[in-house]
């Protein structure tokens, strides 16, 4: 089942476990119920600390169950959990035999703290790279809290459920029954939805804070680089984000950064964050900036606030937003997202084996995703507005070697039709001609490119026509002491290398405005104006 680098490694991991525990598992007489058994098997046969039972009597077959002396976990894989996930099997054994996990005390915290009754579900698939922080997520939660349930389900396993559920999109979250959420959501994030208190208790502590020297909006390759060179700079500085990592984090192949021939975005992200926090870096991490307000005078404080309520001030400002996926905004994409519409084929297409799909885009990263759905579904539509792919040639040639796969170029999407709450078709329109076309099929992939994330600044900082933050050769914007770097900023070519060079630059143009601009202090404006 294991090969035997993957048996090494597992058998120094699991010499870390303290505390015995015992796999129950419920299985079947099937090829994966055997599978399954194999695999725990050899789990238990790595650790005096665990044993396995097969005598469990939970209706989703093949299935098992972590459990601890006394019964107080309630913690399942559906699943037999490899690919993307055997680092979430590996977690789960772990923290369930007693390994402290690698989280902020304040989160485990929180986590400990709840005081309701949580039964999570959540769908995910083997190949989805945006599954295992979810499926980390709440087993960490189940682990530390006896009033939190956690069951982790294979969407390609059960296949049955997924579409009973209409579940078109992973990782998809259910809570006590009722829909919770999908796509990529922190440990922080989840802990956060279902602590009321939690947004109120944050935003006081970060309205308490002294303001900062440089602060930096965003969490990117661009943040994450512009914090590195103003922290080796010695001034105190802070990073408030979103989502750390950004888009990275969505990203499943990096293979063009100079340095590392290969590597993906979840890993990139999370090296991004341990090398930001090495240098004591203040992270505020699921914030949302609604209003940037300019200094009142020069080497004033500028403000940034938060959709929380929280404010946060600093003498400059770096901008590094990011950008994120395009919608097509036609009828029926917003009201069919994750019921057929979706943007990840890495996560979402094995949930389409063996169906009908479109790709809505003819760049890179459209017929990229068009080439690897290919290997899944039974049919590929490709539609580009122009009348060219717009792809590199060798991704084209790729394409068109393909026996399922259609082009139409020239084509406009007008429409995503669906019924029963999922998506059954699309209409678009050829061009050339006017004529109105219908493709009937059960998932449409958006790859249309990026859209700065820069509504929050109309009217503050000069933006161009497309959105973008306008900046000068050094990163500055038109207000004095804020400074923008990456994907959301009017430089060419959105890529990771030329998101952080820009964030290095826009630091240490921050820093020479620091040098060069004395730092103006309430006593001296009211003097001044007297």
């Amino acid at each position: 089942m294991l090969d035997e680098d993957l048996k090494t490694q597992l058998a120094a991991y699991l010499e870390r476990v303290t505390r015995p525990f015992e796999i129950v598992a419920s299985l079947g007489g099937d090829e994966k119920s055997r599978e399954l058994h194999d695999l725990l098997e050899q789990i238990a046969g790595m650790s005096a600390k665990i044993t396995l039972k097969t005598d469990g009597a939970d209706p989703r077959k093949p299935s098992f169950a972590l459990n601890r002396s006394g019964g107080d976990l309630k913690l399942r894989f559906a699943a037999i959990p490899l690919g993307h996930e055997f680092t979430s099997l590996v977690l789960a054994l772990l923290w369930t035999g007693g390994h402290p996990p690698k989280v902020e005390p304040a989160v485990i915290e929180q986590i400990d703290n709840l005081d309701a009754d949580l039964d999570f579900e959540v769908y995910m698939s083997l190949s989805c790279h945006n599954c295992p922080d979810v499926v980390q997520a709440l087993t960490l939660m189940a682990v530390r809290n006896p009033r939190v349930k956690a069951t982790v389900i294979d969407g390609g396993l059960y296949r049955s459920e997924v579409e009973q559920r209409q579940i078109m999109g992973v990782p998809t979250v259910f809570l006590n029954g009722e829909y919770f959420g999908s796509g990529r959501m922190s440990v922080e994030e989840i802990v956060a939805k279902v602590d009321s208190g939690a947004a109120e208790r944050e935003a006081a502590k970060l309205n308490a804070k002294a303001p900062y020297d440089v602060l930096i909006v965003g969490g990117g390759p661009a943040g994450a680089a512009a914090a590195v060179y103003a922290a080796r700079k010695g001034i105190r500085t802070g990073v408030v984000a979103e989502r750390f990592g950004g888009q990275v984090l969505d990203t499943l192949a990096i293979e063009n950064y100079p340095g590392i021939p290969e590597t993906d975005g979840p890993t990139y992200a999370a090296g991004l964050e341990r090398h930001v926090r090495a240098y004591g870096v203040e992270i505020m991490n699921l914030q949302q900036a609604a209003q940037l307000i300019p200094a009142d005078r020069p080497g004033g404080l500028i403000e940034v606030r938060l959709a929380s309520g929280a404010s946060l001030k600093s003498r400059t400002v770096i901008l590094s937003t990011g950008a994120r996926w395009r919608n097509v905004n036609v009828p029926g994409e917003q009201e069919y997202k994750t019921k057929g519409v979706a943007y990840c084929p890495h996560c979402d297409g094995p949930l389409f084996k063996g169906k009908d799909v479109a790709v809505i885009g003819g760049g890179n990263s459209g017929i990229e995703a068009a080439i690897d759905l290919a290997g899944v579904v039974k049919h590929v539509t490709v539609l580009e507005f122009m009348p060219e792919l717009k792809a590199d040639a060798v991704l084209v040639k790729k394409l068109y070697s393909m026996p399922n796969v259609t082009v139409h170029t020239n084509a406009q999407t007008t429409e995503i039709t669906g019924a029963a709450g999922k998506v059954n078709g699309l209409q678009f329109k050829e061009r050339a001609s006017g004529e109105t076309r219908g493709l009937a099929l059960e998932g449409v992939f958006v790859q249309i490119g990026l859209v700065p994330n820069t509504e929050w600044l109309k009217g503050t900082v000069e933006l161009s026509k497309f959105g973008e933050i306008a900046v000068d050769a050094r990163g500055a914007t038109n207000v004095s002491g804020v400074f923008a770097a990456g994907d959301c900023t009017t430089v060419p070519f959105k890529q990771i290398v030329i998101a952080a060079g820009e964030g290095s630059k826009a630091a240490l143009s921050a820093f020479d405005y620091l040098i060069r601009t004395p730092e103006a202090s309430a006593t001296a404006a009211q003097a001044a104006a007297a």
